[in-house]
């Protein structure tokens, strides 16, 4: 009788792998929050997959410049994961999951060559889409007929033989278990008493839990397993001539592609350029003195901060259209018509950056008069992101070989990556602490929905202001949410530095 070939001893360990890959998945999540049991999930999935595609590689050598792009992608891929260990924050929380997919699914992707488009292109993140979310259902049936290969055929007798000898013996140890535990029950009341707590074990088990573990192990176990035999079994073949073309041979033959005309488009730039010019100008005359109290004649001071910041960063989203539109649609003419084009989009950004650094300065006033939260928080980051994008475009436009796709995906990921460390919560507590130095106003009601990363701030605020004793009540509220799941996996620095 032959043994099975070396291949089908593969798909058999991968398919055991996947199925403790499953088990381990339920284990860590329910009931539990994600904690150390993120990092855990994670070292698990790769763990899986690096053992599937040993040796499966497939045009590594072929897309070196793919695959290096998919090893880098680990940092970020590690540093998120690691801030569930570390962090509390409940909108990056569930932020990260998606993050973390996203990117999982495109480094698996990029290593295994499962898509040769290149990965600054849409169409890399259209295949992501289909690889992720609709190609792994294709392989449902793949572990059922992998179980029955193995079930039938020259493996069946062999098989039905070890399951019978593996029955025989439990048979056999059945009655000596019996009067073995009995005595060590008898001889060790610490023994007995474990013997005792399984009957209460037992009842913690529901019907409903037990069905919904074996739902999640389940939903687990086929999509490790599937996706990842998609990625094993793909054919990727590109057909879109235009992704291998040289940028002048893609314009020749973009043919019917629209486009604007030249002056059409200068004439545009130019007189929304006009009202920008005028518009910094006045910013200039008077609103960068707004913090020293400088305020138009008839405005307050929390109308000015409130109504002008809304506004300025919708102005900043759409003039980063028009210089989409500026950079791509716009058609190629003479040098003159060139010069005009990149002029009017460099004044375009540089009057842009100078509105971002307006809406900044007043969301400033509005925190300065109303206290710092998370939002505004992460409506500041979002403004110093938006900058950076700006400066990058500025590059591009004198610099038409410039690759302006591949770094803003970088620059993304970073921006994301350096949100989650920044400790937001921790420097919110931070900031009205300073504030309430100033004012003497805080807002301990909004302070006690922050996450526990916020507790060392507090207590150092607590410390430096005793006459804040309603602070005891906000800190021992958040310290209640670090009771809440005591399970190992939900554990994480910032719940045991608030304990």
């Amino acid at each position: 009788m032959r043994d099975p070939a070396p291949w089908q001893k593969r798909y058999d360990k991968m398919l055991i792998l996947a199925l403790l890959f499953g088990l381990m998945s339920q284990y860590l999540f329910v009931g539990a929050a994600a904690g150390i049991s993120a990092v855990v999930f994670v070292c698990g999935f790769y763990g899986l997959f690096f053992y599937s595609i040993k040796g499966r590689m497939g045009g590594f050598e072929k897309w070196e410049g793919q695959a290096s792009s998919g090893m880098l992608l680990f940092i970020p891929i590690i540093l998120l994961t690691l801030t569930y260990a570390i962090y509390n924050n409940l909108l990056f929380r569930q932020l990260n999951l998606f993050a973390l997919f996203a990117l999982i699914v495109a480094q698996t992707a990029l290593l295994t060559s499962s898509t040769i488009k290149p990965w600054y292109r849409g169409i890399f993140y259209t295949e992501l889409l289909f690889l992720a979310l609709i190609k792994p259902f294709a392989f449902v049936k793949v572990p059922f007929s992998i179980l029955n290969d193995r079930w039938r055929g020259e493996g069946e007798k062999k098989t039905r033989s070890k399951l019978g000898r593996v029955v025989m013996g439990l048979l056999l140890a059945a009655p000596i278990l019996i009067v073995v535990i009995s005595l060590l029950a008898s001889a060790d009341q610490i023994f007995l008493s474990w013997l005792q707590e399984i009957p209460e074990i037992m009842t913690k088990f529901s019907l409903g839990n037990g069905l919904w573990r074996l739902i999640v192990a389940a939903f687990f176990f086929f999509y490790a397993f599937c996706y990842i035999w998609g990625l094993l079994f793909n054919k990727a073949v590109d057909t879109t001539d235009q992704e291998i073309m040289k940028p002048k041979e893609a314009v020749l033959k973009s043919g019917g592609r629209f486009e604007v005309d030249p002056i059409t488009a200068s004439t545009l730039l130019v007189s929304i350029n006009l009202v920008y010019v005028l518009f910094v100008a006045i910013q200039f005359s008077y609103l960068f003195g707004a913090a020293n109290g400088l305020l138009p004649e008839g405005s307050a001071y929390a109308e000015y901060a409130r109504r002008g910041f809304a506004e300025l960063i919708m102005v900043a989203l759409i003039n980063l259209i028009l210089l989409m539109c500026g950079l791509h649609l716009i058609r190629r003419a003479g040098a003159a018509a060139e010069w005009v084009r990149k002029l009017s989009l460099t004044v375009l950004i540089s009057c842009t950056i100078v509105m971002l650094v307006s809406a900044y300065s007043r969301l400033s006033l509005y925190e300065e008069a109303y206290g710092f939260t998370q939002t505004r928080l992460l409506v500041h980051g979002f403004m110093l992101y938006l900058a950076v994008l700006l400066v990058i475009a500025l590059i591009r436009i004198w610099k038409e070989h410039f690759s302006m796709g591949k770094v803003y995906i970088c620059v993304s990921i970073m921006a994301f990556v350096i949100m989650n460390f920044a400790n937001l919560d921790a420097r919110i507590a931070v900031n009205n602490g300073e504030r309430y130095e100033r004012t003497g106003s805080i807002d301990l009601d909004y302070l006690s929905t922050l996450s526990t990363d916020a507790v060392p701030a507090l207590r150092k605020l607590q410390a430096e202001q005793p006459k804040l004793q309603q602070l005891d009540v906000v800190i021992e509220k958040l310290q209640e949410k670090s009771e809440r799941h005591s399970k190992w996996q939900s554990w994480s620095l910032s719940k045991q530095r608030a304990k």
